[in-house]
């Protein structure tokens, strides 16, 4: 794409979209111009909504899908200045999915199944703080303030910076942790000492504890995050605090967890249960 892929990115850098983004949204435009093997401005709006359809006919999944329709519309609209009758895009499709919680039992299975000294203290901090792995990777050492007892949490998602709480358990692991590893900078280092440690490796941190634990639900360490918020609701945190310690933007993103949380839940009796039925005849 050559001076087209410049003044994207530069369009994007404008407007301090996150790394993730830029790349999504590239990835979008390059495979725009592969598929139809011309530059993505010589298509014409009839092209683009097809290729849409491709990518519909491919199995991408809604939010893949959504990515697409993003970038082609931020592209096209900021970037070549093409006005809304010139590159009508479908709106959005949004899905609205309940996470997958584990019990407090399954995330003591989870935490013990890492026997590892790193594995464990990644899994605690990430459950402990409610952190997403973005946040946790690139958690620092002076961002954990013992006096306060409080995490920091610097640029987290929306580039916003933000404070959770700080487990005194937790407290006590990275005392450990910091006497066997000696962190440099980052809490969690890869190969390099002063490198975060990669998103993948803590994918897989998460998978090979859930494993071993024989955990089924959960399909990342994300997990851990909804985990962290429903069971403080479930202890009886009000859903302000519980927004400012995930940083939610709107109250209605931390609501979901109204939905599982599990007194609430467990103790409503069916209908079923009411009625005064008598037992067939066998």
């Amino acid at each position: 794409m050559g001076a087209l892929r410049e003044k994207m990115v530069a369009e994007m850098k404008l407007r301090n979209f996150a790394s993730r983004t830029q790349k999504s949204y590239l990835a979008v435009m390059v495979g725009l111009a592969k598929h139809y093997h011309q530059f993505p401005d010589q298509l014409t709006q009839e092209q683009i909504r097809t290729y849409l359809l491709h990518l519909q006919e491919r199995g991408l999944s809604s939010s893949s899908q959504n990515v697409a329709i993003s970038g082609l519309r931020f592209f096209y609209q900021q970037v070549l200045g093409w006005t809304q009758e010139q590159i009508f895009l479908p709106p959005r499709k949004r899905t609205w999915r309940l996470p997958e919680v584990l019990s407090p039992r399954e995330v003591e299975r989870l935490l013990a199944a890492a026997v590892k000294l790193r594995d464990r203290c990644l899994l605690m901090t990430a459950y402990s703080a409610g952190l997403r792995v973005s946040e946790l990777v690139h958690l620092k050492l002076n961002d954990i303030h013992t006096e306060r007892m409080m995490i920091r949490v610097e640029q987290g998602k929306g580039k916003k910076d933000r404070y959770t709480i700080l487990s005194q358990r937790l407290l006590g692991e990275l005392k450990r942790y910091k006497q066997t590893y000696q962190p440099v900078s980052w809490v969690f280092f890869g190969k390099n000492r002063n490198c975060p440690l990669d998103i993948t490796a803590v994918q897989k941190v998460y998978n090979r504890a859930k494993q071993k634990s024989g955990v089924e639900k959960g399909k990342g360490i994300h997990t851990l995050r909804h985990c962290f918020a429903t069971h403080l609701l479930e202890g009886g945190v009000d859903l302000v605090t519980i927004k400012t310690l995930l940083g939610h933007n709107s109250l209605q993103s931390t609501q979901r967890y109204l939905q599982i949380r599990q007194p609430k839940l467990g103790l409503t009796t069916s209908p079923l249960d009411l009625l005064d039925l008598r037992d067939p005849p066998l």
